[in-house]
């Protein structure tokens, strides 16, 4: 509603009640103002009608019976903070006129004045009062706006420090120890930093809807945030802020990548499937024929023949393993569905660890199981082990050469799982989200087929699987299923 639309509350504070009867009528009758118009013959009155009340603009008496018209202005404004104050007097000094701004008048008003100089003076103060009233509203939206929004919102200073926050960023960023408001180094993940500080940089510089995706770092043990960021600066702000909207894209992102995903291993099932004839029989015949190769070799005797069966053994083992990658990448390209029963989950770890004693021992690695007893999840036990298998052997790579400590979790509860910790060098950061990728690996002769199989059979048992860091400073990966019960549906994370 503007000025011209509402209607001003007038408060006339004067004891004359000649004078009162024709300021409201005077008041009353101008269009300009369609003015609502109460009266006081005192100060005290007045100050009990603007509490309960409020007003618009108020005229007062330099001289009231009770107190002086300065004072009363001053205790209007204090009750009423949005009104505005005009003295009305009959004399004026220098020194009266001072000591009404100082306390918050107006205007003067000498009497004695025209009409028309009062629907003026009255006018300019209403039209004062609505803009104060307009600019505060407009303030509240903006508030409210920023405060509800769902998109993180800071405002970065000319020192890279965060000046500004809404709630949205504040309740993301609370693991952030207190004193990180530095934003490019305490904020933002590393990999990500030199995108975001030449991004504030083109934005103070005066470009507009500088565009930058970046990873923000959420506290201690928490993962990142994928961070879709919009800067603009302030032209002219003595602190050169650089204001910050961003879009929390981690789910998106995610999305893109598993549907990137999906995409792929349906394009490569039918390529599997029509590949693994074609290799396995070789496969087999070049086994087959390595076999009678090693039994002629027996017969041969001597240090040659030793000098062949080990090279036998050498094209044997490598074969095996080119079975075992081909076993690998059908169970990822066409996965078999779970066969869902009742699993002990202490009961399996126990055998996995028990199948894997030798290699562990091998490899200098010691296991401390910490395995609740009766965790029952409803699950398939081949594929479950399959999992167990998969990460143990990546901790033992992780800890290899010189060994580590792999300590293996069940726990149970409202959401039982399953966790792997070992003591080794730890996952960069930078390549946690794309881990359980296919065809990804930390390691310099990995396949990246294992953890994508992982997460597979994890969604198929409508569970989820997540990489952190470990109190040791190793990795730990946590996997989280349903309890025994109805089968679940998959899901994915």
């Amino acid at each position: 509603m503007t000025a011209a639309e509402r209607r001003a509350r007038i408060l006339i504070v004067d004891d004359n009640e000649a004078l009162v009867a024709n300021l409201r009528d005077i008041l009353e009758g101008a269009r300009e103002l369609s003015a609502e118009v109460a009266t006081t013959h005192d100060g005290r009155a007045a100050i009990l009608h603007a509490a309960a009340r409020g007003f618009d603009v108020a005229l007062v008496d330099v001289k009231l019976p009770d107190m002086s018209g300065v004072d009363v202005v001053r205790r209007l404004r204090e009750a009423n903070p949005r009104g505005e104050v005009v003295l009305v007097t009959g004399f004026a000094t220098v020194d009266s006129a001072i000591a009404a701004l100082e306390a918050g008048a107006f205007a003067f008003l000498l009497k004695s004045f025209r009409p028309e100089e009062l629907v003026s003076t009255v006018e300019q103060a209403f039209a004062k009062t609505e803009l104060v009233r307009a600019r505060e509203e407009l303030e509240a939206r903006q508030r409210a706006l920023i405060e509800t929004a769902g998109v993180l919102i800071v405002g970065v200073d000319r020192d890279g420090r965060v000046a500004l926050s809404n709630p949205k960023t504040t309740e993301l960023t609370a693991g952030l120890r207190p004193d990180g408001r530095a934003f490019v180094s305490r904020w933002i993940g590393e990999e990500s930093r030199e995108r975001i500080s030449s991004g504030l940089a083109r934005a103070r510089s005066g470009e507009r809807g500088v565009a930058v995706e970046a990873t923000l770092l959420v506290g201690e043990g928490a993962p990142p945030r994928r961070i879709e960021w919009q800067l603009s600066g302030v032209p002219g702000d003595p602190d050169g802020l650089v204001y910050g909207i961003g879009v929390d894209v981690t789910e998106r992102r995610a999305l893109e990548r598993r549907a990137a995903e999906a995409e792929a291993l349906s394009a490569m099932s039918a390529l599997a499937l029509g590949l693994a004839h074609e290799i396995r029989n070789p496969l087999n015949a070049a086994v087959l024929q390595l076999h009678l190769l090693a039994r002629a070799t027996e017969r041969v005797g001597g240090a040659e023949a030793a000098s062949m069966r080990d090279r036998v053994g050498i094209v044997e083992t490598e074969i095996r393993r080119l079975e075992r990658l081909l076993t690998d990448f059908l169970e990822l390209a066409r996965p078999r569905s779970p066969q869902f029963v009742d699993v002990d989950l202490g009961r399996l770890a126990e055998q996995v660890l028990a199948l894997e004693a030798e290699a562990l021992r091998h490899a200098s690695v010691a296991v401390i199981p910490e395995i609740a007893a009766g965790v029952v999840v409803a699950a398939d036990a081949e594929k479950l082990k399959q999992v167990w298998l998969n990460l143990l052997a990546n901790a033992r790579a992780a800890l290899s050469p010189g060994g580590g400590t792999v300590w293996v979790r069940v726990v149970g509860g409202d959401a039982p799982r399953f966790e792997i910790e070992d003591d080794g060098p730890g996952i960069d950061p930078s390549v946690r989200e794309t881990l359980f990728d296919a065809f990804v690996t930390t390691k310099p002769a990995g396949t990246g087929l294992g953890l994508a199989i992982v997460r597979r059979i994890v969604q198929q048992h409508g569970g989820a699987v997540s990489v952190a860091s470990g109190q040791r400073g190793g990795a730990l990966v946590t996997v989280e299923l349903p309890e025994a019960g109805p089968r679940p549906a998959p899901r994915l994370r």
